[in-house]
């Protein structure tokens, strides 16, 4: 499972931008200094609850819909051992994912079509 650290850091990256101590952002926000500092750090998982993801998504001024938006909800999910809601929740994608895991694994794409092994080398390259 993903490290709740890749969580973590991405939630602090975001207080961080907003120019707030830790104690000032849990002031302002009602929020535990000891807890947020947890998470920031990696030693407590992303709650699992949308309503309090969202309150955190929220305090850090991360807009609904954006890329930090997906970011923030994606990291949560998979640091919590689970798909995102609208990826698990679309049938087509759930079952294409056995092929695309297959392919992300292979050392050799030669039986890959290009538009996948293109995909493949983007993720690989990211993942670097």
């Amino acid at each position: 499972m993903v490290s709740n650290k890749a969580f973590g850091e991405f939630f602090k990256k975001k207080r961080l931008e907003l120019r707030l101590t830790l104690r000032e952002f849990c002031k302002r926000n009602n929020f535990d200094p000891g807890n947020i500092s947890k998470i920031e750090r990696g030693l407590l998982p992303p709650p699992h609850s949308d309503e309090k993801r969202r309150q955190y998504a929220k305090a850090l001024k991360i807009k609904e819909g954006t890329d930090d938006w997906l970011t923030f909800f994606d990291l949560a999910a998979v640091c919590s051992g689970s798909l995102p809601s609208d990826i698990a929740e679309d049938e087509e994608v759930i079952k294409a994912l056995p092929l695309l895991f297959r392919s992300i694994r292979k050392k050799n794409d030669m039986e890959e079509d290009d538009d996948l092994r293109n995909f493949i080398q983007s993720v690989r390259k990211e993942l670097r």
